[in-house]
């Protein structure tokens, strides 16, 4: 877990978390070898071009994870601020007006060098995708994976999310996750309603608890850590992933 304040870097690439409406991290990428940034899921412009001038670099590129205002409601500005191109799903391409490349499971988009391979995983919309960088083991998931938690399923269901949870599941364990909100603390407060015993969990939310009451995010996660504390990543069955999203819900 970083702190607020720290430099992130993963593989070769530089990564700036921009913490903007209440909760919400937009992602600020920037890959050195050309000289390209990115942006994945501004919620807002403002915040993310000061943060790019204070760096000195050029938006060249958007990347959108699914439809939601919080997270494309900066793109027409950025573009119109940048020429920058944004890339989103095929599958929500009429709920995002400003997308110039549709993309869906089996593509990939790059940044300069760095390839990323496009992964649907729908359930909290009908067609949310990930971008996943295993050269640079990382990955960008927008609101279908958090720390400790999952998406709701607005537009998908349980079988869904289930799938997804497999294709996270399946990337190596020191894969770093960027995921959009600041949920960390109840998503594991909720855990452990679900695992009180699970010895990994009680130690991980200690340490969240305290890194929120210094102000500290939580976030990125890591795969290893889902692993170990993630009940929804842990669900052993379709039917057993969706009681606990039904009591999630409820909370």
């Amino acid at each position: 877990m970083v702190s607020q304040s720290a430099a992130l870097e993963t593989g070769g690439l530089e990564i700036v978390r921009i913490p903007v409406l209440n909760d919400n991290y937009v992602w600020l990428v920037h890959e050195p070898v050309s000289g390209e940034t990115m942006v994945v899921d501004p919620a807002v412009a403002d915040p993310v071009l000061d943060a790019a001038k204070e760096r000195g670099w050029a938006i060249t590129q958007i990347w959108n994870t699914h439809w939601h205002p919080d997270h494309t409601g900066g793109n027409a500005a950025i573009k119109e601020a940048t020429g920058c191109t944004v890339t989103g799903p095929k599958d929500e391409a009429a709920r995002i007006p400003t997308l110039d490349r549709l993309v869906r499971e089996g593509d990939t988009v790059s940044l300069g060098p760095v390839t990323a391979q496009v992964l649907d995983v729908p359930a909290h919309t009908a067609g949310h995708i990930a971008f996943h960088l295993p050269d640079q083991a990382c990955a960008f998931v927008g609101d279908t994976l958090f720390a400790m938690g999952c998406g709701r399923l607005f537009e998908g269901d349980a079988a869904q999310m289930y799938a997804a949870m497999r294709k996270f599941e399946g990337m190596l364990d020191d894969t770093v996750i960027y995921c959009a909100h600041e949920y960390t603390q109840a998503n594991g407060d909720f855990a452990l309603t679900v695992e009180p015993d699970n010895a990994a969990l009680v130690q991980r939310m200690e340490t969240v608890r305290a890194m929120r009451a210094r102000g500290e995010a939580t976030v990125p996660t890591d795969i290893a850590a889902e692993k170990a504390t993630n009940p929804f990543l842990r669900a052993t069955s379709v039917e057993q992933l969706a009681s606990r999203r039904a009591a999630k819900d409820a909370a």
